[in-house]
């Protein structure tokens, strides 16, 4: 196996600690490499030389800068397939959607660098005469990156290249389960010419090296997707930094009545079993009418008993494995859950393998689920969907908005009253009409509301995650004008 080091001012080097892990293919159990087990020296390391290569990088100019990022956008182009393998051998998702991951980290670099010739702020008349008033983005100095391992090229390009966009520099810890794709997306930064110093990579433990970034005085920001209890640890501790949080989902789909049922079931199976469910944007709700639930039911259950479980690199099959065994015993932990609180199992619910080998999980159908059920309430990230039935519209809506998550809804229906009704009530950050729970193309915001947290990724919002605002004016009245002291009614 090879063993592969971290990236600490443009040079890859062994870790402080001297202590390496192993990352293996969660469908075969066969491991891929070994990595640095980073500690807090390694990230105080990793901080001086972000904080130095950051006076630099600020100053030159953003149209330079997008450059850079366009010369990435084309190495991740030109690697795709072989980073898309790479992708299903370290996380397990099947081919197709890791050819979608790596095209999400191509679609969000080409965004970005289109933003070196914008970064706009806004001009605005002043209250006073002869006065200019006007903003300006700034960037906001070291920022620490930590990123989960369910998208691991897309979410670290999602945030690392409007980081760099706004002139900020980057410690990046990624995920202890996908490291080698963290590895060989910052190896394509590094030949697209970014100066040394301004991107990092510590891999290690949240223990080790995450909380050393978020509690490093010198990191002016920190960016992180993952659980809501470490997002909460992560406010507590930051101190007065810039904070990005996306803290995952609890998203439910409305099936009204009149809803075109085949492509409502579209929607469930991908939203349900897509990623084997590990997505924040996972569908785990089916929020479905009362007339319709039996034929919901039947419509699903078909569909499910069919999909195929396997080794995603086999492009027939329809389903990877989780990511680890312990996400295998907390599926079905709370699948026990929901037998012992009384939903009806209608199919799937056991562990299971590939050869003998994998970390993989029957996909799951519970019905009979009431809104306040665990499996309703709590976030599983594995292939677990439970149905649950209501009279109306407005009782749907309140099952939707009763969890403590607020991420991506989607309701199905062909009547228009319900469809802008369910925009203007559910509570989220995002919500479809007859499409499925998924996120954000990259040139519109994504994020949520309540215990998802308050990010706004990609799009403008992805520049003003990264950046500050900052307020001009120019007074060229040749005199001392006062503000709301100067001006009458």
């Amino acid at each position: 196996m090879t063993t592969h080091k971290i990236l600490i001012n443009g040079k890859w080097i062994n870790s402080e600690s001297g202590q390496t892990f192993t990352s293996a293919n969660p469908a075969t159990e066969a491991p891929i490499g070994k990595f640095q087990a980073g500690n807090k020296e390694d990230v105080k390391k990793a901080v001086d030389a972000a904080e130095k290569a950051y006076e630099k990088w600020r100053e030159v100019p953003p149209p330079k800068r997008g450059r850079i990022l366009y010369n990435i956008a084309q190495l991740l182009r030109k690697n795709k397939e072989r980073l898309a393998r790479l992708v299903t051998k370290e996380m397990g998702k099947v081919i197709s959607e890791a050819r979608g991951d790596v095209q999400e980290a191509i679609d969000i670099t080409e965004y970005m660098a289109g933003e070196g010739r914008r970064l706009f702020g806004h001009t605005t008349p002043s209250e006073l005469q002869d006065k200019f008033a006007m903003t300006i983005r700034i960037p906001v100095g070291v920022f620490g990156l930590i990123t989960p391992w369910n998208f691991p090229t897309a979410i670290p390009a999602w945030k690392i290249m409007p980081c760099l966009m706004c002139g900020n520099t980057i410690v990046f810890k990624p995920a202890s389960d996908t490291p080698l794709c963290a590895t060989e997306l910052v190896r394509i930064i590094e030949k697209a010419g970014i100066p040394k110093g301004v991107i990092n990579m510590v891999t290690g433990s949240g223990r080790d090296v995450g909380m050393p970034i978020v509690t490093n005085k010198k990191i002016r920001g920190v960016s992180f997707t993952g659980s809501k209890e470490t997002g909460e640890t992560i406010i507590r501790d930051a101190g007065l930094k810039k904070l990005g949080l996306e803290l995952g989902g609890k998203n439910g789909i409305i099936v009204m009545d009149d809803a075109k049922l085949d492509l409502a079931v579209d929607g469930i199976i991908w939203g349900g079993y897509g990623t084997t469910g590990q997505r924040c944007t996972a569908t785990s709700r089916v929020i479905v009418h009362e007339k319709i639930k039996t034929r919901v039911e039947t419509l699903l259950v078909n569909r499910i008993k069919k999909l195929r479980l396997g080794y995603g690199l086999d492009p027939k099959v329809d389903v990877g494995p989780l990511i680890n065994k312990a996400a295998v015993d907390k599926t079905h932990k709370y699948t026990q859950l929901g037998l012992k609180e009384g939903a009806k199992l209608l199919v799937g619910g056991h562990p299971t393998n590939v050869d003998g080998k994998g970390f993989f999980y029957k996909p799951t159908l519970f019905t009979n689920v009431t809104k306040d059920m665990r499996i309703a309430q709590e976030e599983i990230f594995g292939p677990s969907i439970s149905i649950i039935s209501v009279k109306n519209l407005n009782q749907a809506i309140d099952v939707m908005n009763s969890i403590e998550y607020g991420l991506s809804s989607a309701i199905y229906t062909e009547n228009m009253r319900s469809a802008f009704l369910a925009i203007e009530q559910i509570e989220a950050g995002l919500t479809y009409i007859n499409s499925s729970t998924i996120g954000s193309e990259a040139h519109l915001p994504f994020g949520g509301v309540k215990g998802t947290g308050h990010t706004r990724e990609a799009g403008i919002e992805g520049i003003n995650e990264f950046s500050h605002t900052k307020t001009v004016y120019v007074d060229y009245s040749g005199r001392l004008q006062k503000a709301q002291i100067d001006v009458r009614d």
